[in-house]
C-alpha cells in the first residue's frame, strides 16, 4: 500500500505547481485505492462518472482530479523511452480532453510573471525552434557518460539537463507537470529509487527552483542558479534533508544574500589565495556555477584579480 500512497500523493502534489487542490470527493475516493480496496482504473471510472453527473462549474476541480489520476497511472507503469516522442506523449496522456493542444508543441512565444522574480519572466524557448531545441538537448543527454561520477556530480549534471528541458517550455500549458513526470521516469531508468514524498510535498519549490535556474538579471546582481534545484534533487535521490523554503528563492532574498556571499568568497580567498572554485563551492554550500558568477562579479568590480590563469594561478585581492 505504500506504493499506492506514493502514486496518489505525487499525483495530488504536482497539481500544486498551478496552485490547484484536489476535490474532497477525490481525496475520499482515492483513500480507497491507497488502502488497496480499489484499483487505479476503478478510481478513474469513479471520478469520471462523478463529473459526468455534475453540473458544469467554473472551477478546475475536474481537471485537477483527472490529471492526478493520470499522473498516478503513468508513474505506476515502468515502461519508458528517452525520446522527444515520449516527452510529447506524456503531455498528450495527461491533458487529452483537458487542454486543446495536448501533446503538441506551442505555436507562439510566451512569458509568465513569477512571484519569486517580482513579476519578471524567464526567457523561454522560441516556438519556431522548439523541436530542434528539444532534439538537441535529448541528443546531448544521451551522449553524456555518467561512468565514474559520484552521485553528487550526477545530480549536478542532471540539474542542468532538467533545467534546460523545462526552460524550453515545449507546451502552452502543463509544462512543469509533464517535465516532472518525465524526469521521475527517466531517473528510474537510471536506477534511482524515487518513491519518496519529495515531489508530493515540494512541487511548488521544484517549479520555483526551475525558475531560479533559468533567470539572470545582471543589473540586479541576480544570476541563473542551479543550487536550489540541486538541493531538491539531493533530497530526492540521496535522502538528504536540505531545507526547501520557497521564500529563499525570492530575488529580494537572493539579492540581499549576494553581498554576504561575495564577502564570504573574499574571506576564503584572503585566507587562501590558491583556493579553487570547487573548494569555495563546498565551503559555502553553493553550486560551482554560483561561485563562478560571484568571482566574475568581484573581478568586474575590481575587488579581486586572477594571476597566471585558471589551472596554476591564484587570486589577488585588490
Amino acid at each position: 500500500m505504500k506504493n499506492n500512497k506514493y502514486l496518489i500523493e505525487t499525483g495530488k502534489g504536482l497539481q500544486y505547481v498551478d496552485r490547484l487542490n484536489n476535490s474532497s470527493y477525490f481525496i475520499e475516493e482515492s483513500s480507497k485505492y491507497i488502502k488497496g480496496e480499489i484499483t487505479l482504473d476503478e478510481l478513474d471510472n469513479i471520478i469520471t462518472t462523478y463529473y459526468k453527473s455534475k453540473n458544469i462549474v467554473n472551477d478546475r476541480s475536474e481537471e485537477t482530479d483527472k490529471v492526478a489520476i493520470r499522473i498516478s497511472k503513468l508513474l505506476s507503469d515502468n515502461s519508458f523511452s528517452f525520446t522527444v516522442g515520449q516527452f510529447l506523449s506524456i503531455h498528450s496522456y495527461l491533458f487529452k480532453g483537458i487542454i486543446k493542444n495536448a501533446g503538441k508543441l506551442r505555436t507562439y512565444n510566451i512569458s509568465k510573471k513569477e512571484w519569486i522574480l517580482d513579476n519578471a519572466s524567464v526567457s523561454y524557448g522560441d516556438y519556431r525552434q522548439l523541436k530542434e531545441t528539444l532534439e538537441y538537448d535529448f541528443n546531448l543527454e544521451k551522449s553524456f557518460n555518467y561512468r565514474g561520477l559520484s552521485t553528487k556530480e550526477v545530480i549536478e549534471h542532471l540539474s542542468f539537463f532538467i533545467g534546460s528541458l523545462w526552460q524550453i517550455h515545449a507546451f502552452e500549458e502543463g509544462n512543469t507537470k509533464t517535465t516532472a513526470v518525465f524526469v521521475i521516469k527517466y531517473l528510474r531508468s537510471l536506477g534511482f529509487d524515487v518513491t519518496n514524498d519529495i515531489f508530493a510535498k515540494n512541487s511548488w519549490y521544484f517549479r520555483n527552483a526551475l525558475v531560479r535556474a533559468n533567470y539572470t538579471n545582471i543589473n540586479k546582481g541576480i544570476y541563473a542558479d542551479n543550487s536550489y534545484l540541486i538541493a531538491f534533487l539531493e533530497n530526492l535521490l540521496m535522502n538528504k534533508n536540505n531545507k526547501l523554503q520557497n521564500k529563499d528563492l525570492h530575488i529580494k532574498t537572493v539579492s540581499d544574500m549576494n553581498d554576504s556571499k561575495e564577502n564570504r568568497v573574499l574571506k576564503l580567498i584572503k585566507d587562501n589565495p590558491h583556493i579553487k572554485i570547487d573548494d569555495i563551492a563546498k565551503n559555502l554550500n553553493i553550486s560551482i556555477r554560483t561561485v563562478k558568477s560571484l568571482t566574475s562579479t568581484l573581478q568586474e568590480s575590481k575587488q579581486i584579480k586572477r594571476i597566471n590563469g585558471k589551472r596554476y594561478g591564484y587570486w589577488e585581492i585588490l
